[in-house]
């Protein structure tokens, strides 16, 4: 069995669904995790550089080679391979704002056909018994792109959506029965830690540190997955 997850972001799949994933693992599943906004710019300016100089980060360092190596720890530690799709995050289409990342897609913003041929393409080489993908809980933008974008593309596909964390602590329990509900057991609960503690540029500002973001895990207590409506 194979289980593909499609994440927008180099983190959100383990944020989101690393139990699931880890447990998946566990059972004997292939699993992989693609992302779609991997890809570089060489000399980011601007908004996109702000993203990553908020995080301390120089403006010398490779923000993108960094995180990619980020995901491959942290699909080692789930037991899942990663696919490093090359598109560029929303900062980078024009984007020049955190409040334009959860507003409206701009006019001409038209990535949402290029990510979806390459994901039509990943399923037929993939082949996948299961898709998962984003709920877009808090409505970034690249999110949205991404689900959308596997709306084009999954075809016959059995897709399931997570609840996008950390976004889904701050949003009302979803108007919605789940298809899937995983319960975390310590052991995958810890492998989710590890896999989120793997993305260390990112914790500070999305949680407060690994602290921070182990102790809001342990609350968690399970994973929600709901069916993709394709209208």
């Amino acid at each position: 069995m194979k289980l593909l997850a499609i994440s927008p972001h180099l983190d959100d799949a383990a944020f989101s669904a690393g139990a699931l994933l880890a447990s998946r693992v566990d059972q004997g599943w292939d699993v992989t995790v693609a992302t779609c906004f991997t890809g570089n710019v060489a000399q980011p300016t601007g908004f996109a550089l702000a993203c990553q100089l908020d995080k301390g980060l120089g403006a010398d360092v490779d923000y993108m080679a960094l995180r990619r190596a980020e995901d491959v720890a942290a699909c080692r530690a789930l037991g899942a391979s990663a696919i490093h799709l090359p598109f560029l995050e929303a900062p980078h289409r024009g984007y020049t704002s955190a409040k334009m990342l959860f507003e409206a897609r701009l006019p001409d913003d038209r990535i949402i056909s290029d990510v979806a041929t390459a994901l039509a393409e990943l399923f037929a080489a993939e082949r996948p018994d299961l898709i998962l993908g984003p709920l877009c809980l808090g409505n970034h933008v690249d999110h949205h792109v991404v689900l959308d974008a596997i709306r084009r593309s999954c075809a016959d596909h059995t897709v399931l959506l997570w609840e996008d964390w950390p976004y889904a602590d701050r949003e009302d329990r979803v108007a919605a029965m789940p298809a899937l509900t995983e319960r975390l057991t310590p052991e995958t609960r810890a492998r989710r830690i590890a896999a989120c503690a793997a993305y260390g540029s990112q914790l500070g500002f999305q949680f407060g540190g690994v602290d921070a973001m182990t102790e809001r895990t342990a609350r968690i207590v399970e994973e929600r997955f709901y069916p993709l409506h394709t209208h």
